[in-house]
């Protein structure tokens, strides 16, 4: 496993529980709007071994109650299953975040009983999904069987947008509750440019336009909320 990061300690990233996140290499998206640009690519920098991973870990046990994987896009690696597991049997709970491209690697590891918590991101509406992913020829297909596995399945989830005042308008938003209609929890993050953006150019929404959208989601979703932002 190719760990390109670790954030040692968070209280945002696993609802209701103190964890830590490993970031992973590679992407098959191309997000414009990526704050991880570094680890899009297979020549990702590698940041630890696994061993110091799991040696830290192991000495973390009294204070982490969950591992965040996210990446880049964890599905791509082949060796996923036995890394979680690894993990698992320290006694952490797997919060995995995902683009949902993967439905087969995801129902496989929820099916085995490896998930605990799952996040996907949803790009934009369907029709801007191709220009928002960066991939024009996106199978659709594949974003679609997962979310209608989550929602239809026992794990906790949440799907959540990274709101881009560029490449979002309120029609991406109309289409979105029409699509998600009915999932547990759905989050706003404004876009923020991290210093490592794929491409320059982009910019934050005002709180008022978040809350306009977050507006347009209601009649659909019920746990509509904005992240990062107070109010």
């Amino acid at each position: 496993m190719k760990i390109c990061g670790l954030q040692k300690t968070t209280l945002l990233d696993f609802p209701g529980h103190v964890a830590a996140t490993i970031f992973l290499g590679g992407c098959n998206f191309r997000c414009p709007f990526c704050h991880n640009s570094g680890l899009l690519g297979n020549d990702a920098e590698e940041a630890m071994t696994e061993a110091s991973l799991f040696t830290f870990l192991k000495r973390r046990t009294s204070v982490l109650e969950g591992v965040c994987i996210t990446g880049g896009e964890p599905t791509l690696s082949d060796d996923l299953e036995d890394f979680i597991r690894r993990i698992r049997q320290m006694g952490y709970l797997i919060k995995l975040d995902t683009n949902g491209y993967k439905p087969a690697v995801l129902k496989d590891l929820a099916g085995k009983g490896l998930l605990d918590y799952i996040a996907m991101d949803i790009k934009a509406g369907r029709e801007n999904y191709p220009r928002v992913a960066g991939i024009p020829g996106i199978q659709m297909e594949k974003i679609e069987e997962s979310v209608l596995f989550l929602i239809n399945g026992s794990i906790p989830y949440e799907f959540r947008t990274t709101v881009v005042k560029e490449l979002h308008d309120s029609q991406d938003f109309l289409d979105i509750g029409r699509w998600l209609e009915g999932c547990q929890h759905y989050y706003l993050q404004n876009y923020v440019d991290s210093g490592e953006v794929l491409c320059s150019g982009f910019s934050s929404c005002t709180k008022e336009e978040l809350l306009a959208f977050a507006e347009i989601l209601h009649p659909y979703i019920a746990d509509v909320s904005l992240r990062g932002i107070d109010y």
